[in-house]
């Protein structure tokens, strides 16, 4: 498989009785096409593979590998064994026929089988063997057709009815006949109609049932497939009443989206009335505050057409950009209409005004425009995991961010030509007394700031340092450690996991037994607790090898009660459950596991090493262990090839065994046989067949003894113990091996307890710069980690594309390539509010922090275009620099102040959340409110200093450009004459 086209990685479990291939593919990848491809290899070499093994399944891992439905399914009128063939035969079709549902994994239940249960001691005393009774079932169990019978009427097939009918006949079974004597397979085994060894369980809230974890596909949506399972759930209760039929949800994921879109659309609708408030307040009137309002309506409908269109939905992201665009739809409408208003004062009629008014302003407003659109364009050509979170988001913010530059240019002149207003206050009105009141601190602000920005243009160097020390001292704060780096912050869902691991010795019934208790420890905190879905000995979530049953591991999902995480944070009460688990039971291994906002149930750290020396690997894998557990924040680190497992090794005597006759594959052939049980014959009951398997009795397979004592018949019908041709011993082997691109591999996984995983891992980088690997074992990044270095690099990259694109359009806007550079700079002033807003509110860097950086690339080069744009303006009609920039200050503070706080009052319902997902926004908005907020106050100082030493250097190096052609003219005169 290593050879498929488009192929990256090719990673591989196996454990004792199963392996794994994990295949990852280049993002240009045709996944089905791939999928074809690997089916086709397989069948290829089916021959190859050992003889019993089973067919390998080929199948696609959706990202995404939780499920967003765990149910339980009881059945109150029907025996277990009865309500799981149900389950296999008609429920779980019709389960999976529900749109959007990808797989539905079964824990627990009993399947019904036919156990022959052969007594060592009587098949030894009557000479028979295993293989003789599976042979003698198998021979006298069969039917099929012989033939057929004609004449000249008829024609009849001749039909072999050998098959067992009862329970009796399988008893009464002749395996050994000689001569009066005969054994039936009575005389040496109990036979019942039973069930299969039990290999999971599952229980809701301690009660005994069949588990249900449900998966969907890939371009489903969450939500929908959610409700569509559950009506499916009702139809299914409904149609089998008689039977008793219940299904419980213990943990939906949908449930927190469809929380978080509520919440999202709470604050949408929050930031539409504080930024019609502040309308009102610099604009006086409803009349002129709904001329800027309606671009809002205006753009949003047509986003909502554009998102039809493209097929998306209202989601988390489109949702989540909407509510985040509010403040920017009102931003360019404000700038046309405050210049339409600017006009208005000089005397023009209405019509004459918001004409004037939007063609001076039309090219700047147009350059504000994309500036904010060419930031997200590099989103929108992101690959990778990134991509499918933040494609639409960028494409909604995009269109609505064009839709109100079109509103601007046709509907806000339009409507100001018809219905602007130049509002009167009257002091002896309340409300009007409140504007008057409040239009003198814009105008004492205004003038109080023109004339901070003239002491700074005559002492630049002072406000220079200072400005210096600000943005230096707002990075170094990141050094205190407040900010943490994480892929997406998880918040607190109120859920966890807690994962059992006993001792490699433990039985399943011992498990089953002990997980019970504690079950019923958690359970019996009723005032916290609502939830125990127990997961014991089945199959766990992760992928590979770990998706394996295993009879000494268990999962508990714990949900508290509504609001609880509050009263009780999830993390500091798992921790607390935690520590009465190892208390009570200390020989268990325990990890608890936050289940946040994007639900995983992978480790948030995980290194993969690797190494042609499998003893160097497993060195440097045990020192790395080592020194991860001593991190502060690193919890239960784990190493995936360390896990040492009890197992009897039997080394045969080759010469003996040639001298006895008996053959290595009959040898293993028997002890499988013996151990695991033969099930190559079935029994019919209606139509419906169950294995019939056979296998040694219990009692004469519980230790070492057992199998040393175990016989097998030589060439002349002598049955010798396997002691005598081979060594038996008790040893601990491997329990797992790994491989990555067919090169020895371990894993370390590590969970994350108190901090961000990005803080972890940059510790793990620091311990092995001073502490390096050997040169011959290779390191990679795995999990959340490898996604958040992926996502940050992503966005990295996108952040740079940005500024260029901006500069490119400032070049375009004022014809030279110097005075961008100037706008460049709001940009670097706007990222130490960003920085400070963080560490104020203990958020952490992630993509959607990230995200926010991003967003400010364009917003707070408006600012910085508004005053450069007016006062290239100023300039042209004979100004010079110093009063342009300060007459460019004092027009353009009120469209400053007007957009940036209509932005920042439009963010606050979104930063100040609370609410199911609030956790991952918080960050994004303030980071947004931070660096906006530090623009406003610093581009008006910096942009003006920066403007006037470039225009000064400009100045000087034109004069002595134009001395040296003065001089190069004069000295041509002088050679000519």
């Amino acid at each position: 498989l290593s050879g498929l086209e488009n192929i990256s990685e090719v990673t591989s479990f196996s454990l004792d009785n199963a392996s794994v291939l994990l295949l990852e593919f280049k993002a240009s990848a045709d996944i089905d096409k791939s999928l074809e491809d690997a089916q086709r290899k397989i069948n290829n070499i089916l021959n190859n593979l050992p003889e019993g093994a089973q067919t390998p399944v080929v199948a696609k891992i959706e990202p995404n590998a939780s499920p967003v439905l765990q149910v339980s399914a009881v059945a109150k009128n029907m025996d277990d064994r009865a309500f799981m063939e149900l389950m296999d035969d008609q429920l779980l079709p019709q389960i999976k026929q529900t749109k959007g549902v990808a797989e539905v994994q079964v824990i627990g239940g009993e399947k019904r089988e036919f156990r022959v249960n052969v007594d060592k001691d009587k098949m030894k005393l009557y000479g028979l063997s295993l293989a003789g009774i599976n042979q003698a079932i198998s021979t006298s169990n069969v039917e099929f057709p012989t033939g057929k019978l004609k004449n000249e009427e008829e024609q009849m097939t001749v039909r072999l009815a050998g098959k067992f009918k009862t329970v009796e006949d399988l008893r009464n079974l002749i395996v050994s006949a000689n001569g009066t004597s005969t054994v039936r397979l009575s005389d040496v085994a109990d036979v019942e109609d039973g069930s299969q060894d039990q290999i999971t369980v599952s229980r809701f809230n301690g009660v005994n049932g069949i588990g249900l974890r449900i998966k969907k596909q890939s371009d489903a949506n969450a939500v929908d497939m959610a409700k569509a399972t559950k009506e499916r759930f009702k139809e299914i209760e409904k149609k089998y009443a008689k039977e008793g039929i219940k299904f419980t949800v213990a943990t939906d994921t949908s449930i927190p989206t469809i929380e978080s879109v509520d919440a999202v659309i709470h604050d949408l609708e929050l930031a539409v009335l504080l930024v019609a408030a502040v309308m009102l307040l610099f604009l006086h009137s409803l009349r002129n505050a709904f001329i800027v309002l309606i671009s809002i309506p205006a753009s949003l409908i047509s986003t909502f057409v554009a998102m039809y269109l493209l097929g998306y939905t209202l989601n988390l992201m489109t949702l989540l950009a909407m509510s985040l665009v509010i403040g920017i739809l009102v931003d360019d409408s404000i700038v046309v209409l405050e210049n339409i208003y600017r006009h208005l004062q000089m005397g023009k009629k209405r019509r004459q005004a918001a004409l004037d008014g939007r063609n001076e302003i039309g090219f700047t407003a147009l350059a504000i425009t994309l500036v904010d659109v060419v930031v997200f364009s590099p989103v929108v050509f992101i690959e990778g995991t990134i991509s499918d979170i933040l494609h639409q988001f960028s494409i909604v913010v995009v269109v609505s961010t064009l839709m109100s530059l079109f509103v601007c240019f046709t509907l806000t002149p339009w409507l100001a030509s018809r219905f602007a207003k130049e509002i009167q206050l009257n002091p002896k009105n309340p409300f009007q007394a409140i504007l008057i009141w409040f239009e003198k601190r814009v105008t004492i602000f205004t003038e109080q700031y023109v004339k901070l920005v003239g002491w700074s243009l005559r002492h630049k160097i002072i406000m220079a340092i200072g400005i210096i020390v600000l943005f230096i001292g707002s990075f170094a704060t990141m050094g205190l450690g407040i900010v943490g780096q994480e892929f997406v912050a998880q918040g607190d869902q109120g859920k966890f996991m807690i994962k059992l691991k006993y001792d490699k010795s433990t039985t399943f019934e011992e498990n089953n037994a002990t997980t019970l208790e504690i079950e019923q420890m958690i359970l019996a905190q009723k005032d916290i607790v609502d939830i125990v879905f127990a997961n014991v000995g089945g199959p766990s979530s992760g992928m590979g090898a770990a998706s394996f049953g295993a009879e000494n591991k268990s999962e508990l999902t714990v949900k508290m009660k509504p609001g609880k995480q509050k009263e009780y944070p999830t993390i500091q009460y798992m921790s607390e459950i935690r520590k009465k688990i190892e208390a009570k039971y200390p020989g268990i291994e325990v990890k608890a596991l936050n289940i946040g906002m994007v639900e995983s149930e992978e480790a948030p750290i995980e290194i993969f090493l690797s190494s042609d020396d499998s003893e160097l690997l497993m060195k440097e894998a045990r020192r790395l262990k080592s020194a991860i557990m001593e991190m502060k924040g690193a919890k239960d680190p784990t190493i995936s090839t360390d896990d040492l497992t009890p197992e009897v090794r039997i080394e045969l005597d080759r010469e003996k065994m040639g001298q006895l006759g008996l053959p290595i594959a009959v040898i293993g052939m028997q002890l499988q046989n013996a151990l695991t049980g033969n099930d190559d014959s079935q029994f019919d009951d209606k139509g419906q067949e169950y294995d019939i398997r056979v296998m040694v009795d219990k009692f004469d397979r519980k230790d070492v003894e057992d199998i040393r004592s175990m016989t097998f018949s030589t060439n002349d019908g002598r049955q010798v113990r396997l002691s005598e041709f081979a060594d038996v011993t008790v040893e601990n082997g491997n329990g797992s091996l790994e491989r990555k691109n067919r090169i020895s591999n371990t894993t370390i996984r590590s969970y994350v307890l108190g901090t961000a995983a990005g803080n972890v891992s940059g510790d793990i980088e620091k311990y092995l710069k001073k502490h390096p690997l050997d040169e011959n074992v290779r390191m990679l990044w795995g999990g959340e980690v490898k996604r958040q270095k992926e996502s940050m690099g992503a966005l990295g990259t996108a952040m740079g594309i940005g500024l260029i694109l901006v500069y490119l359009i400032m070049v375009a806007l004022y014809d030279n390539f110097v005075y961008p550079f100037v706008v460049l700079f709001s940009i670097l002033v706007s990222l130490i509010g960003a920085i400070l807003a963080l560490n104020l509110t203990s958020s952490n860097m992630g993509i959607f922090t990230m995200l926010g950086m991003l967003m400010l690339l364009g917003l707070v080069a408006k600012n910085a275009i508004l005053i450069v744009d007016f006062t290239n303006h100023l300039k042209a009609q004979g100004k010079s620099v110093y009063n342009a920039l300060l007459e460019a200050v004092r027009e353009r503070m009120r469209p400053i102040l007007m957009t940036t706080i209509a932005m920042v009052v439009g963010m606050i319902p979104i930063a100040t959340a609370t609410g199911s997902g609030a956790e991952w926004k918080n960050g994004l908005a303030w980071i947004l409110i931070g660096g906006l907020t530090s623009s406003m106050f610093l581009t008006i100082i910096v942009v003006p200093m920066m403007y006037y030493s470039v225009d000064r250097i400009q100045a000087k190096v034109s004069k002595k450009k134009a001395k040296e052609l003065h001089f190069e003219e004069e000295e041509e005169e002088e050679i000519s004459n």
